[in-house]
């Protein structure tokens, strides 16, 4: 399924999803990354939402993003609170939802442009 045009020059777009698979700028992913408009992880290593811990959040707000979408995957999954504090307490927002919900809601930010990071768990 194709998931929006090209918005801006320079970012990371997510092109399409499908179970199993991502593209982002024309390179397919099978395994869990972080993007933002600005960044890519391939090697986020996290492969499953339980997996964050404080270390993991800490990282994600040295970047100072807007909002942290986390898609946890075929089905939503809402980790305990105190897991993502951090943000929270950084005044950053935090949003859980399937990973394709996550693919579709990065893409609308991104267009707004918006500073958003998108942990998406494949």
């Amino acid at each position: 399924m194709k998931l929006s045009e090209d918005y801006t020059e320079g970012s990371h777009i997510i092109q399409s999803y499908e179970e199993g698979n991502i593209v982002v700028n024309s390179q397919c992913f099978t395994k869990s990354f972080l993007v933002s408009n600005t960044s890519l992880n391939e090697n986020w290593g996290i492969n499953d939402i339980e997996q964050m811990t404080h270390e993991h959040w800490h990282a994600i707000i040295k970047l100072r993003p807007e909002v942290i979408l986390m898609g946890t995957g075929k089905k939503l999954v809402f980790p305990h609170p105190s897991t993502y504090a951090p943000a929270i307490e950084n005044g950053i927002g935090v949003e859980f939802m399937d990973t394709r919900a996550a693919c579709r809601t990065y893409n609308i930010l991104l267009s707004e442009d918006r500073f958003v990071i998108a942990g998406i768990i494949l």
